[in-house]
């Protein structure tokens, strides 16, 4: 092979091994890229361009967001949303009530460390033996009094209130929490 570079009209340049071996006897002068080839030639008549890879040929992935497959859907459990995961930072602090037929329960706790705040019930022996009935009107009032103070003993200003499934906020529940807001506590 008699030239370093030869080059056609259907493929780009092909160097030769003549090139490499005269390039590894010749060092170079400076270290500038076009100092550092000094023997190529190049002109736009010499370059020929590249076929283009026609459109049914796919490269590249184009639908990389896609739908889970139920096989791979089966084999992950679903992920928690954005609210589910950050809302026991949100809203640490949140007020569970629980009314049995003969008696009511209320308790503040920290959802991260599940550590109990402040706990008010009609089965304590203090009010047992002091209130009329334990689960009146009169008992819910007392229990959301008494949730409060225990809350801001405890510097709990803020709580959070997630009613069950299909849980109405009526009756003697909107009572407890109306006595809750009206001693200074808020609700997030």
């Amino acid at each position: 092979m008699a030239s370093s570079v030869s080059s056609t009209a259907s493929s780009a340049f092909i160097l030769s091994s003549d090139f490499f071996q005269n390039r590894l006897q010749k060092k170079p002068i400076s270290l500038s890229w076009s100092s550092s080839l000094p023997q190529l030639e190049l002109s736009i008549n010499s370059i020929s361009i590249l076929p283009i890879a026609p459109r049914n040929q796919k490269f590249v992935v184009e639908a990389a967001w896609t739908r889970r497959s139920r096989s791979e859907a089966a084999k992950r459990p679903n992920r928690k949303s954005w609210k589910q995961r950050t809302d026991m930072y949100m809203r640490p602090f949140l007020l569970n009530v629980f009314f049995s037929k003969r008696f009511i329960h209320a308790k503040v706790m920290h959802r991260g460390t599940s550590k109990v705040i402040s706990v008010a019930t009609t089965n304590s022996k203090d009010l047992r033996n002091t209130l009329p009935s334990l689960i009146d009107n009169d008992a819910c009032k007392v229990i959301g009094k008494l949730i409060a103070e225990r809350s801001k003993e405890a510097d709990v200003y803020a709580i959070a209130f997630e009613p069950k499934k299909e849980e109405r906020i009526e009756g003697k529940l909107a009572i407890v929490l109306d006595t809750i807001k009206d001693n200074g506590i808020i609700f997030v």
